[in-house]
């Protein structure tokens, strides 16, 4: 069946950095687009980053920009996304998403506090 595992998260504080995971099982990773997404409290969620199959285009959310970057291991079918000068507003829960088959992760949380 399909999985995505994300994997990474947790409490940082302001400045810091993360790198967050996703294990994708079940599926032809090799041959799907992926995103990353968030939702913080009370909020929508939103798109944080997406690439391409082969990872050769590469999306940001305007808030992100310059300091986030996603990118991908097909051989060892994850998906990564790197975050740097993490801010308190980029708390939020954190999912990856193959949208060609509408699955999402179970997410993980991040935490930017002093």
């Amino acid at each position: 069946q399909v999985q995505l595992v994300e994997s990474g998260g947790g409490l940082v504080q302001p400045g810091g950095s993360l790198r967050l995971s996703c294990a994708a099982s079940g599926f032809t990773f090799s041959s799907h687009p992926m995103s990353w997404y968030r939702q913080a409290p009370g909020k929508e969620r939103e798109l944080v980053a997406s690439i391409s199959s082969g990872g050769g285009i590469i999306n940001y959310g305007d808030s992100v920009k310059g300091r986030f970057t996603i990118s991908r291991d097909n051989a060892k079918n994850t998906l990564y996304l790197q975050m740097n000068s993490l801010k308190p507003e980029d708390t939020a829960v954190y999912y990856c998403y193959a949208r060609r088959i509408n699955f999402w992760g179970q997410g993980t949380q991040v935490t930017v506090s002093s």
